[in-house]
Protein backbone atom coordinates (compact mmCIF):
# COMPACT_ATOMS: atom_id res chain seq x y z
CA UNK A 1 0.00 0.00 0.00
CA UNK A 2 1.31 3.45 -0.85
CA UNK A 3 1.79 6.15 1.77
CA UNK A 4 -0.27 9.31 1.18
CA UNK A 5 1.85 12.05 -0.37
CA UNK A 6 4.53 9.59 -1.55
CA UNK A 7 5.29 9.09 -5.23
CA UNK A 8 8.40 6.93 -4.80
CA UNK A 9 8.95 3.77 -2.82
CA UNK A 10 12.14 3.29 -0.78
CA UNK A 11 14.12 1.70 -3.62
CA UNK A 12 13.08 4.37 -6.11
CA UNK A 13 14.07 7.09 -3.63
CA UNK A 14 17.51 5.50 -3.38
CA UNK A 15 17.73 5.37 -7.19
CA UNK A 16 16.75 9.04 -7.46
CA UNK A 17 19.28 10.14 -4.86
CA UNK A 18 22.02 8.03 -6.43
CA UNK A 19 21.35 9.33 -9.95
CA UNK A 20 20.94 12.97 -8.91
CA UNK A 21 24.30 12.92 -7.09
CA UNK A 22 26.23 11.16 -9.85
CA UNK A 23 28.92 12.97 -11.81
CA UNK A 24 27.69 15.64 -14.29
CA UNK A 25 24.01 14.86 -13.61
CA UNK A 26 22.34 18.22 -12.99
CA UNK A 27 18.60 18.66 -12.46
CA UNK A 28 17.74 19.10 -16.16
CA UNK A 29 19.81 16.11 -17.24
CA UNK A 30 18.35 14.04 -14.39
CA UNK A 31 14.80 14.38 -15.70
CA UNK A 32 15.93 13.89 -19.30
CA UNK A 33 17.63 10.63 -18.33
CA UNK A 34 14.54 9.41 -16.45
CA UNK A 35 12.41 10.33 -19.46
CA UNK A 36 14.76 8.60 -21.85
CA UNK A 37 15.16 5.36 -19.96
CA UNK A 38 11.85 5.17 -18.08
CA UNK A 39 13.24 5.17 -14.53
CA UNK A 40 16.19 6.32 -12.46
CA UNK A 41 17.29 2.69 -12.00
CA UNK A 42 17.45 2.12 -15.76
CA UNK A 43 19.32 5.40 -16.24
CA UNK A 44 21.92 4.37 -13.65
CA UNK A 45 22.54 1.12 -15.54
CA UNK A 46 22.98 3.06 -18.79
CA UNK A 47 25.43 5.73 -17.52
CA UNK A 48 28.70 3.84 -18.16
CA UNK A 49 27.76 3.00 -21.75
CA UNK A 50 26.51 6.54 -22.42
CA UNK A 51 29.78 8.11 -21.31
CA UNK A 52 31.79 5.56 -23.32
CA UNK A 53 29.83 6.31 -26.50
CA UNK A 54 30.39 10.04 -26.01
CA UNK A 55 34.14 9.52 -26.01
CA UNK A 56 34.94 9.54 -22.29
CA UNK A 57 37.84 7.26 -21.41
CA UNK A 58 36.89 6.68 -17.78
CA UNK A 59 33.31 5.72 -16.83
CA UNK A 60 31.25 8.48 -15.28
CA UNK A 61 31.39 8.30 -11.48
CA UNK A 62 28.12 6.96 -10.07
CA UNK A 63 27.24 8.03 -6.54
CA UNK A 64 27.72 4.92 -4.36
CA UNK A 65 24.50 3.28 -3.26
CA UNK A 66 25.93 2.82 0.23
CA UNK A 67 26.41 6.59 0.52
CA UNK A 68 22.88 7.23 -0.69
CA UNK A 69 21.56 4.81 1.94
CA UNK A 70 23.67 6.55 4.60
CA UNK A 71 22.32 9.94 3.49
CA UNK A 72 18.72 8.77 3.91
CA UNK A 73 19.48 7.23 7.31
CA UNK A 74 21.36 10.32 8.53
CA UNK A 75 18.45 12.55 7.57
CA UNK A 76 15.97 10.26 9.30
CA UNK A 77 18.00 10.30 12.54
CA UNK A 78 17.50 14.07 12.90
CA UNK A 79 13.86 14.06 11.84
CA UNK A 80 14.44 15.08 8.21
CA UNK A 81 13.56 13.29 4.97
CA UNK A 82 14.08 13.46 1.23
CA UNK A 83 11.03 14.38 -0.84
CA UNK A 84 10.74 14.11 -4.61
CA UNK A 85 9.34 16.76 -6.91
CA UNK A 86 5.57 16.52 -6.54
CA UNK A 87 5.51 14.87 -3.12
CA UNK A 88 4.04 16.45 0.01
CA UNK A 89 6.53 18.91 1.44
CA UNK A 90 8.08 19.81 -1.91
CA UNK A 91 7.18 23.49 -2.48
CA UNK A 92 4.59 23.58 -5.30
CA UNK A 93 5.93 26.61 -7.20
CA UNK A 94 9.44 25.14 -7.29
CA UNK A 95 8.17 22.14 -9.27
CA UNK A 96 7.60 24.38 -12.29
CA UNK A 97 10.93 26.19 -12.63
CA UNK A 98 13.32 25.02 -15.34
CA UNK A 99 15.32 22.14 -13.90
CA UNK A 100 13.88 21.87 -10.37
CA UNK A 101 15.88 19.80 -7.87
CA UNK A 102 14.72 16.18 -8.21
CA UNK A 103 14.92 15.73 -4.44
CA UNK A 104 14.91 18.09 -1.49
CA UNK A 105 15.91 17.28 2.06
CA UNK A 106 13.38 18.89 4.40
CA UNK A 107 12.81 19.13 8.14
CA UNK A 108 9.84 20.72 9.87
CA UNK A 109 6.20 21.39 9.10
CA UNK A 110 5.27 20.41 5.57
CA UNK A 111 2.05 22.44 5.77
CA UNK A 112 4.18 25.62 5.68
CA UNK A 113 5.20 24.66 2.12
CA UNK A 114 1.55 24.97 1.09
CA UNK A 115 1.25 28.60 2.24
CA UNK A 116 1.66 31.30 -0.44
CA UNK A 117 5.34 32.29 -0.18
CA UNK A 118 7.24 35.58 -0.35
CA UNK A 119 11.04 35.69 -0.23
CA UNK A 120 12.79 38.46 1.70
CA UNK A 121 16.55 38.82 1.19
CA UNK A 122 19.19 41.47 1.66
CA UNK A 123 22.51 42.53 3.10
CA UNK A 124 24.39 40.49 5.69
CA UNK A 125 25.86 43.75 6.95
CA UNK A 126 22.45 45.33 7.40
CA UNK A 127 21.72 48.73 8.88
CA UNK A 128 19.54 49.19 11.97
CA UNK A 129 16.75 50.84 9.91
CA UNK A 130 17.00 48.01 7.36
CA UNK A 131 16.59 45.36 10.07
CA UNK A 132 13.64 47.17 11.67
CA UNK A 133 11.94 47.62 8.30
CA UNK A 134 12.49 43.95 7.42
CA UNK A 135 10.94 42.79 10.69
CA UNK A 136 7.92 45.02 10.18
CA UNK A 137 7.27 43.91 6.60
CA UNK A 138 7.88 40.21 7.37
CA UNK A 139 5.51 40.30 10.34
CA UNK A 140 2.75 42.11 8.46
CA UNK A 141 3.00 39.94 5.35
CA UNK A 142 3.15 36.85 7.57
CA UNK A 143 -0.01 37.87 9.41
CA UNK A 144 -1.70 38.24 6.03
CA UNK A 145 -1.22 34.48 5.51
CA UNK A 146 2.08 34.27 3.64
CA UNK A 147 5.13 32.13 4.40
CA UNK A 148 8.35 34.15 4.51
CA UNK A 149 11.23 32.50 2.63
CA UNK A 150 14.89 33.40 3.11
CA UNK A 151 18.38 31.91 3.27
CA UNK A 152 19.20 31.95 7.03
CA UNK A 153 22.14 34.30 6.45
CA UNK A 154 23.14 37.07 8.83
CA UNK A 155 21.41 40.42 8.65
CA UNK A 156 18.22 40.78 6.61
CA UNK A 157 17.63 37.02 6.24
CA UNK A 158 17.82 36.50 10.00
CA UNK A 159 15.47 39.40 10.70
CA UNK A 160 12.93 38.06 8.17
CA UNK A 161 12.95 34.58 9.74
CA UNK A 162 12.72 35.85 13.31
CA UNK A 163 9.74 38.09 12.52
CA UNK A 164 7.80 35.27 10.81
CA UNK A 165 8.52 32.33 13.11
CA UNK A 166 4.99 32.31 14.51
CA UNK A 167 3.21 32.82 11.17
CA UNK A 168 5.32 30.53 8.94
CA UNK A 169 8.86 30.72 7.61
CA UNK A 170 10.98 28.62 5.24
CA UNK A 171 14.78 28.64 5.45
CA UNK A 172 16.67 27.43 2.38
CA UNK A 173 20.14 26.18 3.30
CA UNK A 174 23.33 26.19 1.22
CA UNK A 175 24.64 23.15 3.08
CA UNK A 176 23.26 19.96 4.55
CA UNK A 177 20.12 19.87 6.68
CA UNK A 178 22.32 19.14 9.73
CA UNK A 179 24.95 21.81 9.06
CA UNK A 180 24.45 25.11 10.89
CA UNK A 181 25.63 28.17 8.97
CA UNK A 182 26.28 30.74 10.25
CA UNK A 183 26.98 29.30 13.69
CA UNK A 184 25.22 32.12 15.54
CA UNK A 185 21.95 31.02 13.93
CA UNK A 186 22.00 27.55 15.49
CA UNK A 187 19.11 28.33 17.84
CA UNK A 188 17.11 30.05 15.09
CA UNK A 189 17.62 27.05 12.81
CA UNK A 190 16.20 24.73 15.48
CA UNK A 191 13.24 27.04 16.02
CA UNK A 192 12.52 27.03 12.29
CA UNK A 193 12.71 23.21 12.25
CA UNK A 194 10.06 23.19 15.02
CA UNK A 195 7.73 25.95 13.79
CA UNK A 196 8.58 26.35 10.09
CA UNK A 197 10.44 24.40 7.43
CA UNK A 198 14.12 23.83 6.58
CA UNK A 199 14.88 23.02 2.94
CA UNK A 200 18.06 22.08 1.07
CA UNK A 201 19.04 20.19 -2.07
CA UNK A 202 22.30 19.10 -0.40
CA UNK A 203 22.87 15.80 1.40
CA UNK A 204 23.37 15.67 5.19
CA UNK A 205 26.88 16.54 6.33
CA UNK A 206 27.56 18.85 3.37
CA UNK A 207 29.35 22.06 4.36
CA UNK A 208 28.38 25.22 2.42
CA UNK A 209 30.77 26.24 -0.35
CA UNK A 210 30.83 29.38 -2.47
CA UNK A 211 29.33 27.64 -5.53
CA UNK A 212 26.37 26.37 -3.47
CA UNK A 213 24.99 29.82 -2.61
CA UNK A 214 23.74 30.72 -6.13
CA UNK A 215 22.00 27.33 -6.19
CA UNK A 216 20.46 28.13 -2.79
CA UNK A 217 19.35 31.52 -4.12
CA UNK A 218 17.69 29.87 -7.13
CA UNK A 219 15.59 27.74 -4.77
CA UNK A 220 14.71 30.78 -2.63
CA UNK A 221 13.29 32.58 -5.66
CA UNK A 222 11.80 29.43 -7.21
CA UNK A 223 9.78 28.65 -4.09
CA UNK A 224 8.27 32.13 -3.98
CA UNK A 225 5.68 34.25 -5.79
CA UNK A 226 8.05 37.18 -5.45
CA UNK A 227 11.35 38.34 -3.97
CA UNK A 228 11.63 41.47 -1.80
CA UNK A 229 15.17 42.91 -1.55
CA UNK A 230 15.67 45.24 1.41
CA UNK A 231 19.35 46.22 1.24
CA UNK A 232 21.89 45.13 -1.37
CA UNK A 233 25.18 46.50 -2.65
CA UNK A 234 25.96 46.38 -6.36
CA UNK A 235 27.73 43.01 -6.07
CA UNK A 236 25.36 41.50 -3.52
CA UNK A 237 24.19 37.91 -3.73
CA UNK A 238 20.70 39.29 -3.14
CA UNK A 239 20.81 40.80 -6.63
CA UNK A 240 21.54 37.31 -7.98
CA UNK A 241 18.35 36.15 -6.26
CA UNK A 242 16.45 39.07 -7.81
CA UNK A 243 17.84 38.26 -11.26
CA UNK A 244 16.88 34.60 -10.89
CA UNK A 245 13.41 35.66 -9.78
CA UNK A 246 13.01 37.66 -12.98
CA UNK A 247 14.17 34.70 -15.08
CA UNK A 248 11.64 32.47 -13.30
CA UNK A 249 8.79 34.89 -13.90
CA UNK A 250 8.53 35.97 -10.27
CA UNK A 251 7.75 39.47 -9.01
CA UNK A 252 10.67 41.58 -7.79
CA UNK A 253 10.19 44.13 -5.00
CA UNK A 254 12.78 46.49 -3.54
CA UNK A 255 13.05 48.94 -0.67
CA UNK A 256 14.42 52.35 -1.66
CA UNK A 257 17.37 53.79 0.25
CA UNK A 258 19.66 56.74 0.49
CA UNK A 259 21.92 57.24 -2.54
CA UNK A 260 24.68 57.89 0.00
CA UNK A 261 24.40 54.36 1.47
CA UNK A 262 26.23 51.64 -0.55
CA UNK A 263 23.76 49.11 0.84
CA UNK A 264 20.99 50.84 -1.10
CA UNK A 265 22.83 50.95 -4.43
CA UNK A 266 21.51 47.59 -5.57
CA UNK A 267 17.92 48.10 -4.46
CA UNK A 268 17.75 51.56 -6.00
CA UNK A 269 18.98 50.09 -9.27
CA UNK A 270 16.33 47.37 -9.10
CA UNK A 271 13.65 50.04 -8.75
CA UNK A 272 15.13 51.99 -11.65
CA UNK A 273 15.01 48.78 -13.73
CA UNK A 274 11.34 48.13 -12.98
CA UNK A 275 11.08 46.45 -9.58
CA UNK A 276 8.08 47.43 -7.46
CA UNK A 277 9.10 50.00 -4.85
CA UNK A 278 8.02 49.02 -1.34
CA UNK A 279 7.66 51.34 1.63
CA UNK A 280 4.84 49.41 3.32
CA UNK A 281 3.51 45.84 3.30
CA UNK A 282 0.42 46.85 1.31
CA UNK A 283 2.62 47.50 -1.73
CA UNK A 284 3.57 43.81 -1.75
CA UNK A 285 0.18 42.42 -0.82
CA UNK A 286 -1.71 44.26 -3.55
CA UNK A 287 0.62 42.79 -6.21
CA UNK A 288 0.50 39.25 -4.82
CA UNK A 289 -3.23 39.12 -4.06
CA UNK A 290 -4.35 38.12 -7.61
CA UNK A 291 -1.67 35.40 -7.76
CA UNK A 292 -2.63 33.86 -4.44
CA UNK A 293 -6.40 33.91 -4.90
CA UNK A 294 -6.28 30.21 -5.86
CA UNK A 295 -4.85 27.75 -3.29
CA UNK A 296 -1.56 26.11 -4.20
CA UNK A 297 -2.04 22.63 -5.72
CA UNK A 298 -1.57 19.56 -3.58
CA UNK A 299 1.01 16.90 -4.48
CA UNK A 300 0.19 14.80 -7.54
CA UNK A 301 -1.51 11.46 -6.84
CA UNK A 302 0.20 8.09 -6.97
CA UNK A 303 0.00 6.17 -10.22
CA UNK A 304 0.51 2.84 -8.53
CA UNK A 305 3.18 0.65 -7.01
CA UNK A 306 6.41 0.54 -8.98
CA UNK A 307 5.72 3.63 -11.12
CA UNK A 308 7.47 6.97 -10.91
CA UNK A 309 6.07 10.42 -11.55
CA UNK A 310 3.27 10.77 -14.10
CA UNK A 311 4.51 14.25 -14.89
CA UNK A 312 7.97 12.97 -15.81
CA UNK A 313 7.08 9.81 -17.67
CA UNK A 314 4.36 11.49 -19.69
CA UNK A 315 7.14 13.01 -21.81
CA UNK A 316 9.29 9.89 -21.90
CA UNK A 317 11.21 9.41 -25.12
CA UNK A 318 12.43 5.99 -26.25
CA UNK A 319 16.12 5.25 -25.83
CA UNK A 320 17.83 5.55 -29.21
CA UNK A 321 21.25 4.85 -30.57
CA UNK A 322 23.04 8.06 -31.49
CA UNK A 323 24.93 7.98 -34.81
CA UNK A 324 28.63 8.02 -33.90
CA UNK A 325 29.46 10.88 -36.27
CA UNK A 326 26.88 13.17 -34.67
CA UNK A 327 29.01 13.66 -31.54
CA UNK A 328 31.86 15.06 -33.61
CA UNK A 329 29.52 17.23 -35.66
CA UNK A 330 28.00 18.82 -32.55
CA UNK A 331 31.41 19.37 -30.95
CA UNK A 332 32.56 21.15 -34.10
CA UNK A 333 29.55 23.48 -33.86
CA UNK A 334 30.13 24.32 -30.19
CA UNK A 335 32.61 26.71 -28.63
CA UNK A 336 32.86 29.23 -25.77
CA UNK A 337 29.78 31.16 -26.95
CA UNK A 338 26.45 29.52 -25.91
CA UNK A 339 24.49 27.82 -28.70
CA UNK A 340 20.81 26.99 -28.40
CA UNK A 341 19.39 23.54 -29.01
CA UNK A 342 17.33 24.87 -31.94
CA UNK A 343 20.46 26.27 -33.58
CA UNK A 344 22.31 22.99 -33.14
CA UNK A 345 19.43 21.01 -34.64
CA UNK A 346 19.24 23.36 -37.62
CA UNK A 347 23.00 23.55 -38.28
CA UNK A 348 23.60 19.82 -37.84
CA UNK A 349 20.70 18.98 -40.17
CA UNK A 350 19.88 15.93 -38.04
CA UNK A 351 16.64 14.74 -36.44
CA UNK A 352 15.84 16.62 -33.26
CA UNK A 353 15.58 13.44 -31.20
CA UNK A 354 19.09 12.37 -32.26
CA UNK A 355 20.53 15.79 -31.40
CA UNK A 356 18.83 15.87 -28.00
CA UNK A 357 20.11 12.39 -27.16
CA UNK A 358 23.64 13.27 -28.30
CA UNK A 359 23.65 16.47 -26.24
CA UNK A 360 22.60 14.47 -23.18
CA UNK A 361 25.46 12.04 -23.74
CA UNK A 362 28.03 14.82 -24.24
CA UNK A 363 26.81 16.67 -21.15
CA UNK A 364 27.06 13.53 -19.07
CA UNK A 365 30.59 12.92 -20.34
CA UNK A 366 31.61 16.40 -19.18
CA UNK A 367 32.55 17.54 -22.69
CA UNK A 368 29.87 20.25 -22.88
CA UNK A 369 28.12 22.42 -20.30
CA UNK A 370 24.51 23.61 -20.10
CA UNK A 371 23.84 27.15 -18.83
CA UNK A 372 20.79 28.34 -16.91
CA UNK A 373 19.08 29.35 -20.16
CA UNK A 374 19.43 25.83 -21.57
CA UNK A 375 22.15 26.68 -24.14
CA UNK A 376 25.41 24.77 -24.47
CA UNK A 377 29.11 25.62 -24.53
CA UNK A 378 32.19 23.51 -25.04
CA UNK A 379 34.08 22.82 -21.82
CA UNK A 380 37.67 24.13 -21.90
CA UNK A 381 37.06 25.72 -25.30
Amino acid sequence: MSTPGRLLDDEQRLDWLQLSRSENVGPVLFFQLVNRFGSAAAALEALPEISRRAGRREPVRIYPRERAMADLERAERIGARFVARGEAGYPPLLRHVAGPPPLLCIRGRTDVAMMPPLAIVGSRNASVPGLKFTRRIAAEVGRAGYAIVSGLARGIDTAAHEASLETGTIAVLAGGIDHVYPRENARLMEEIAEKGLLVTEMTPGTAPRAEFFPRRNRIVSGISFGVFVVEAAFRSGSLITARLAGEQGREVFAAPGSPMDPRAAGTNRLIRDGATMVTEAAHILEVLAPMTATPLPEAAPMRGSGDELDEILSDAMPARDVPEDLYGRLLSLLGPVPATVDDLIRESARPAADVLAALMDLELSGTIRRDTAGSFTLVNA
